[in-house]
């Protein structure tokens, strides 16, 4: 005999019981908290996002990027450098130039995220106020 197959309701809860639990999250430790911030303050610089953003089409040169976002030889250099020391990009050398590029697109889909986040916000406000 044939069980007739659910539907509605009753079907997603019966998917629901099926889910694997989530595993418990674990506080993390002082150190790893001061890792992350490290992290995440060096994304609040707006020089850097742009980088990362100019990155985002593949690999530029410094002389690239210095074209690509107006700054200067020196800032360029020391924005890399930081997102470089800690894993947001990947350097190679050719002959006497540098070439950089994302280490993974981890980071975009941090800003992606925050993207879309602002805009959610902008939307309800302008809801909010009738703009």
């Amino acid at each position: 005999m044939r069980i007739k197959e659910r539907s509605g309701r009753a079907a997603a809860a019966a998917r629901i019981g099926r889910q694997r639990p989530r595993a418990r999250h674990r506080p993390l430790e002082p150190e790893q908290l001061a890792a992350v911030a490290g992290r995440f303050g060096a994304l609040g610089e707006p020089s850097r996002l742009r980088l990362l953003e100019v990155l985002r089409e593949g690999e530029h040169s410094v002389g690239a990027l210095m074209v690509a976002t107006g700054f200067t030889q020196p800032n360029v250099s020391k924005h890399l450098r930081v997102l470089h020391q800690l894993g947001f990009v990947r350097r190679r050398k050719a002959g006497v130039s540098t070439y950089y590029r994302l280490a993974d697109r981890d980071v975009l889909r941090l800003c992606d995220i925050m993207c879309r986040r602002l805009a959610a916000a902008a939307a309800a406000e302008r809801a909010l106020f009738g703009e």
